[in-house]
């Protein structure tokens, strides 16, 4: 519980503090500074939340291919599948980054 609380906290200073770092000019002092460590945060929540969709569609998938090994196959496939998206949008994620930072 006290996890949860943390990361909540830890969200909601992060959702503070990103318009205010975005909306800063670039030539003035300390601007880059906040703006990359709000783009830190950023890519660290897409990774962390990439690696916990990749988690759980691996573990559905051997979940699925050990009660019906027949559907092995399909069930791969659909799990290569869900991956690329799920690694998609954290790439995605890291690209808007770098072109913002």
């Amino acid at each position: 519980m006290k996890k949860a609380v943390m990361l909540l906290a830890v969200l909601v200073a992060v959702t503070i503090l990103a318009p205010a770092a975005f909306a800063q000019e670039t030539g003035g002092p300390g601007g880059k500074g906040v703006l990359a460590i709000a783009a830190g945060f950023g890519m660290a929540l897409a990774a962390f939340g990439a690696a916990l969709g990749q988690g759980r569609v691996a573990s559905a998938a051997c979940e699925g291919m050990a009660r019906n090994p027949g559907a092995a196959a399909a069930i791969r496939a659909a799990m290569i599948l869900g991956l690329v998206f799920i690694e998609t949008l954290a790439l995605f994620t890291l690209a808007i980054i770098m072109l913002k930072v």
